[in-house]
């Protein structure tokens, strides 16, 4: 019995043990650069995915590379990337594959972005407080697996791994949610908004994640 109690008094004492967490109003902050400081999230997704959506704010001022979203499967490690680039390009990855936009430059400030894709054009999306960049299209036909590790604020060359610092975000990330579907214009216009609607795959106010490294949970510098 002593034995079995100590067992579950070192299970509920683990830092980075998994918990879900109403969200709203909060994000994770990235204090500083480092290759062992990110965000696990856990969806549970029963099917291979045809089409999805991924939104998410971020605050950040940075100009040198960096990752916002990483999904990756054993088979692929960039199944989903959210990355920006130097230059101030972003790039949307599916199944390996790139596709560039290139947003206005602006001063630093907190940005929305939404990332849309679906297998059957393979049209690609991204929308940038709101406003969309011209479409692209890559991937057409393919699906994405099931077994998913994702990541917040590293790039993953591996699964669930091989991470580099240079590479690492520096700022806050928040309000990120998934569906297995490509949003409407209307619906991305309500989720740039704060409007609410219903995530199936990442919800942000039902969210299961583990932080490592140096992240912390504050409230959001954005409304």
């Amino acid at each position: 019995m002593e034995k079995l109690s100590l067992y579950f008094l070192v299970i509920i004492s683990l830092p980075s043990a998994f918990s879900q967490t109403d969200m709203r109003k909060k994000a994770f902050v990235f204090p500083v650069a480092s290759e062992n400081s990110f965000v696990r999230l856990t969806a549970h997704i029963t099917k291979p995915l045809t089409a999805f959506t991924v939104c998410l704010g971020a605050y950040t001022d940075l100009t040198r590379d960096y990752s916002l979203f990483s999904f990756a499967t054993k088979k692929e490690s960039n199944e989903i990337l959210l990355f920006r680039g130097k230059t101030g390009t972003y790039s949307v990855s599916v199944g390996g594959a790139d596709v560039y936009f290139r947003p206005p430059e602006r001063f630093p400030a907190p940005t929305h972005f939404c990332m849309t894709w679906e297998s059957t054009t393979g049209i690609t999306e991204l929308w940038v407080d709101g406003k969309p960049m011209v479409r692209r299209s890559l991937k057409r036909g393919y699906s994405l697996g099931t077994e998913a590790s994702i990541i917040l604020g590293q790039e993953q060359d591996s699964f669930g791994g091989s991470f580099e610092e240079n590479q690492s975000f520096v700022g806050d990330i928040g309000d990120v949610n998934m569906w297995d579907y490509v949003l409407s214009p209307e619906e991305i216009s309500s989720a740039y908004s704060g409007g609410t609607l219903q995530p199936n795959v990442l919800n942000w106010r039902e969210l299961e994640y583990n932080t490592h490294g140096d992240v912390f949970v504050k409230h959001q510098l954005w409304s």
